[in-house]
């Protein structure tokens, strides 16, 4: 294992450009839930497709406007730790180096100290609208409500997440593959490589010769590619590997 990290430090102090994908293990080690560990309590006895899909939505609007609430509730307690914080230092310090690329809607690495963390998945504390936008809709402040809902025509606000079936924003996406593009080391952290097309990001940056450094207390399905494995917690690892980079 210090072999292991001592190469990959040594890859990252080199690289010229260094992408990093991120998922909810890096999340967990701020205490924040995963989606379906969060489905504790009341709301235990819903299946994740009853409320994270647009037809879940518009069949039950004030349910699962609740359930985001709730998840709000349980996240503002939360702080960037020790991961979040050595990739935003190491994204200041050499801003020209590094693509910071999330699964996670949580904010944490914004909160960190960087702003220019490309989320894939969009932002937990952030609304927009259901339906594409009238007028009416951005002349006036929505009403209150579970959800809220535009005045003058009734057109819901929505979480400002990516919902299953939905595809990711495409200038998030864009920009995520872009950065990828760039990288000579690609450090894969906190996922479980599961969930496309983030987990394509990995396999895009093997293909075209880049080190892949899975880093991740369990196995995962990117694990066959990855140069290097590196069983720990992102707060212990991220801060060895790039705070001489």
């Amino acid at each position: 294992m210090t072999a292991g990290r001592d190469s990959v430090r040594a890859w990252a102090a080199e690289a010229r450009h260094i992408a990093v994908l991120t998922g909810a293990g890096v999340s967990a080690e701020s205490g924040v839930p995963t989606f379906r560990d969060a489905l504790t309590g009341l709301w235990a006895q819903f299946d994740p497709q009853e409320l994270a899909t647009e037809s879940a939505y518009r069949a039950h609007p004030e349910r699962v406007w609740d359930w985001y609430a709730h998840r709000r509730t349980m996240l503002a307690k939360a702080l960037p730790n020790a991961g979040h914080l050595a990739l935003a230092r190491f994204g200041q310090t050499h801003p020209d180096r590094l693509t910071l690329v999330t699964q996670n809607v949580d904010g944490l690495h914004q909160g960190a100290g960087q702003p220019e963390t490309i989320a894939l998945h969009g932002s937990l504390m952030e609304d927009r609208w259901l339906d594409a936008p009238r007028a009416c809709c951005n002349s006036q402040p929505p009403q209150e409500g579970r959800p809220p809902v535009c005045a003058t025509c009734g057109n819901l606000r929505r979480p400002g997440v990516v919902w299953f079936g939905e595809n990711l924003p495409p200038a998030a996406l864009a920009a995520a593959e872009a950065g990828v593009a760039r990288c000579d080391v690609m450090l894969v952290v906190g996922t479980s490589g599961q969930v496309y097309p983030a987990a394509g990001l990995a396999f895009a940056a093997h293909q075209q010769g880049a080190r892949v450094v899975v880093i991740n207390p369990e196995t995962t399905e990117l694990d066959r590619i990855a140069d290097v494995c590196l069983r720990e917690p992102s707060a212990i690892c991220l801060p060895f590997l790039l705070e001489s980079s």
